[in-house]
């Protein structure tokens, strides 16, 4: 429960700044290859999902199917992105990472991981041990 002297509604706008610039920063940190924010998470929607076709991406990503067109027509001029026929519709394309994708998938993974890391090393060991307290709840928060 919510302390009297304690109000939770700053605290909840504080936490969700810091969040958004966690965020943000790890997003300018480790995208070398300076993808939008759409194209990386469609990236790393086919390296969890498979291969999927235009109108699954859109509607797992909540765009339009014309939107989701254009940007893995951009992916796949990239060559990130490759088209494959549907093994069961004809009618139908699927689109999966290349091995470029891929690659280009783990190296932002370790660019993260190494930012993050070098980051957590910065801090005196008494935050590192509340950082680490609070990741679970964290955990807990995303997957309410």
């Amino acid at each position: 429960m919510n302390d009297a002297s304690t109000p939770l509604e700053p605290a909840v706008a504080e936490l969700s700044l810091a969040i958004g610039q966690l965020i943000r920063r790890l997003r300018m940190e480790t995208n070398p290859d300076e993808l939008s924010w759409s194209q990386l998470a469609i990236l790393a929607r086919l390296d969890r999902a498979g291969p999927m076709t235009t109108a699954d991406l859109a509607r797992a990503e909540f765009v339009k199917p014309q939107s989701m067109g254009t940007t893995l027509a951009d992916l796949e001029q990239a060559g990130l992105v490759q088209r494959r026929p549907h093994p069961t519709d004809g009618r139908q394309v699927l689109f999966a990472l290349t091995a470029e994708g891929v690659e280009a998938r783990r190296k932002r993974s370790i660019a993260k991981r190494e930012w993050l890391l070098a980051a957590v090393a910065k801090l005196d060991p008494a935050e590192q041990k509340a950082l680490i307290a609070a990741s679970a709840v964290l955990r807990r928060l995303g997957e309410s």
